[in-house]
């Protein structure tokens, strides 16, 4: 039997306003990554979200982390602006509800910052039983 595959991993885009167009590029590129990658979630997987958020020195100190990590969580979900009950965007994750653990920090990009660092990574928690 072939495991499935539950570990998603991406590189963030900058942040950029209107909040809804990065929740659109997040989620465009989360998307084709999970397709490539044949990733896929189910309505019953305790999930982990890890983040961390390159940013430059001033939006380092005027970003809330909390407000970030909704766009993303949204993203993930298919929600980009637009009701709530109608989604125009394909879900990569069934609900934000199976998210069991967060790890989430923002930090000034590495001076040499590489186009292979990650800066998303959703995983399967169902190995832990404690959950």
């Amino acid at each position: 039997m072939v495991k499935r595959k539950t570990k998603l991993t991406l590189r963030i885009p900058p942040y950029e306003s209107p909040r809804n167009t990065w929740r659109q590029k997040i989620h465009r590129i989360a998307l084709l990554e999970a397709k490539r990658s044949g990733i896929s979630y189910r309505d019953s997987d305790k999930l982990e979200l890890k983040v961390r958020l390159y940013l430059k020195k001033e939006p380092l100190f005027t970003h809330d982390l909390d407000n970030r990590l909704k766009d993303i969580m949204d993203a993930l979900q298919g929600r980009a602006g637009g009701s709530k009950k109608l989604h125009t965007l394909s879900p990569i994750i069934p609900n934000d509800k199976r998210i069991f653990r967060i790890v989430v920090e923002k930090s000034l990009p590495p001076l040499m910052y590489h186009p292979a660092v990650k800066s998303l990574s959703v995983k399967s928690l169902d190995q832990i039983k404690d959950l």
